[in-house]
C-alpha cells in the first residue's frame, strides 16, 4: 500500500481499482501461488515498479483483492436484508449475486475473486482476510437465520451451504447466457428451499458399507495422500509444504520424492483418491434395490460420514486453482464426469417420481457444491460428529430449508 505521504486522489483510486481488477482476473486463473506483480502489471500496461507504488508486495495485492470482493458481497447482503422472511432474503441474495455476475460477464464490473484460495495466504494477510470472510459469513447467517427457536448449528450449516453455492457458480455458470440467469435464480432458490424430495418423501438413507466406498490403495502411499489431503484442506496449496507433509508422517523429503516427482503430482493424486471415493459411493448407491431418492440420499449420507472418518476428508476443490493448466483441465474433466453421474441419478428419480421435477444439471452442481463445503463444517461447528454432520448438512442439502 502507499505510505502516508501519498495523497489519495481520484486518479490514484481509479488506477488502484484497475490494478485490483486485473489482479483478480490473474488470481482466478493462476491462484495466489501463480500470481506475480509482473503478470498483473502486464495486464494494465504498467511496469512492475509502478504496481509496487500501490501494492508493495504480491501478498498485499492478493489480500486487497479478497477484501474488496468480500466488501462487494457484504453490500449485496445488506441490500437483501430489507426483505421480510428468510426465504425472501435468500431469493433477493441470489438475484443480486447473479445480477452482479451478469454485469461482470458484460464487462460492466470487475471480477470477483475465487475465495477458496484464501487458504494460500499466510501470516497477517491470511488473518486479516479470514476475519473479514468470517464477518461476511456471520452477516449471511443473520440474513438467513430462522429466529431464536432454531439452534445456531442448523443456521450455520445452511449458511455454509448457501455461500458454497455462490462460490461454486464459478465452475458452471459460463455454460449459460446472461438471459438465463433469472431462470437459474428461480431454480436454485427452489432447490435450496424445498430440496429434491417430492411431497411426503421420507428421509431414510441406507447406511453404506464404509469399506466399500473407501479408497482402494493401502500402505505408505495411502497414508501419505491422506496426510497431504488434510494439510491442503487446512492450509491451502502453498501452506501444505513438502516439509510439513513429511513432518506430519515423520518421514524425510527424500521419501516424499520417492513417491512423487513434484508437489503438483501430490495434489493430482489426492484429487484422484477423492474422486475414487465419490465414484465408489455412487456405485454402491446405484446397486441398492431402492428408488433414486433413497440412492441419492444414501450416497450423500455416506460421503458426509466419510468426511469425518479416519480415511477422510475429501480434497476441497480449492486446490484446483494452484495446479498447472494442463493438470487442472484433466482434474476438472474427472470432476465433471462425477457431476454428470449425479445428474443421471437425479434424472432417473424424476422419471420414476421419487425426485421432484428439477433441472438435473443444476441440481447435480449444487449437490457437488454441498459435498465440497462439508469438509469445512467441522471447523465451523467444533465437535460435530459424523451422525450430526449427516443430519445438519446432508439432510437439508436434499430436503431443503423448508421441505414440501
Amino acid at each position: 500500500m502507499p505510505d502516508g505521504s501519498v495523497v489519495v486522489t481520484a486518479k490514484f483510486g481509479r488506477k488502484r481499482d484497475t490494478i485490483l481488477a486485473a489482479a483478480t482476473d490473474v488470481l482466478n486463473h493462476e491462484g495466489v501461488k501463480g500470481m506475480t506483480l509482473a503478470s498483473v502489471a502486464g495486464k494494465v500496461g504498467l511496469i512492475t515498479t509502478s504496481v509496487t507504488y500501490y501494492f508493495k508486495k504480491k501478498e498485499d495485492l492478493a489480500a486487497a483483492c479478497f477484501l474488496t470482493g468480500i466488501e462487494r458481497i457484504e453490500a449485496l447482503v445488506a441490500e437483501a436484508a430489507g426483505e421480510a422472511t428468510p426465504g425472501e432474503r435468500l431469493y433477493a441474495l441470489l438475484d443480486l449475486y447473479l445480477g452482479m455476475k451478469g454485469r461482470i460477464r458484460a464487462g460492466d464490473e470487475p471480477p470477483i475473486p475465487v475465495f477458496s484460495d484464501i487458504r494460500a495466504l499466510t501470516g497477517d494477510h491470511r488473518v486479516q482476510v479470514v476475519e473479514a470472510y468470517l464477518g461476511l459469513f456471520r452477516a449471511v447467517r443473520d440474513l438467513l437465520g430462522r429466529g431464536p427457536e432454531h439452534t445456531r448449528g442448523p443456521d450455520t450449516a445452511f449458511t455454509q451451504m448457501v455461500l458454497e453455492q455462490l462460490h461454486w457458480m464459478q465452475v458452471w455458470l459460463n455454460r449459460y447466457p446472461i438471459e438465463d440467469f433469472p431462470a437459474l435464480r428461480d431454480r436454485m432458490h427452489d432447490m435450496l428451499m424445498h430440496g429434491l424430495g417430492p411431497e411426503g418423501a421420507t428421509w431414510a438413507p441406507r447406511r453404506l458399507d464404509p469399506a466399500a466406498i473407501g479408497p482402494d490403495a493401502g500402505g505408505q502411499r495411502e497414508t501419505f495422500l491422506l496426510a497431504a489431503t488434510r494439510l491442503i484442506n487446512q492450509q491451502g496449496y502453498r501452506g501444505a509444504s513438502v516439509d510439513k507433509i513429511s513432518a506430519e508422517l515423520n518421514v524425510t523429503k527424500g521419501s516424499f520424492y520417492h513417491h512423487h516427482s513434484a508437489k503438483d503430482d501430490v495434489v493430482v493424486s489426492c484429487f484422484r483418491r477423492s474422486f475414487q471415493v465419490v465414484r465408489h459411493a455412487q456405485d454402491v448407491a446405484l446397486a441398492l434395490d431402492a428408488d433414486a431418492w433413497t440412492r441419492l440420499s444414501s450416497a450423500a449420507a455416506a460421503l458426509m460420514e466419510f468426511q469425518l472418518s479416519p480415511e477422510g476428508p475429501l480434497l476441497r476443490s480449492s486446490a484446483l486453482s494452484a495446479l498447472p493448466e494442463g493438470m487442472r483441465v484433466e482434474m476438472m474433466a474427472q470432476s465433471n464426469q462425477l457431476s454428470e453421474r449425479w445428474a443421471r441419478m437425479i434424472a432417473d428419480g424424476i422419471a420414476e417420481g421419487s425426485i421432484r421435477p428439477v433441472d438435473p444439471f443444476i441440481a447435480a452442481q449444487m449437490f457437488n457444491a454441498g459435498l465440497n463445503a462439508a469438509a469445512d463444517l467441522p471447523v465451523l461447528l467444533a465437535g460435530v460428529t459424523a451422525a450430526q454432520l449427516v443430519d445438519l448438512y446432508a439432510r437439508p442439502m436434499l430436503t431443503g430449508l423448508r421441505p414440501r
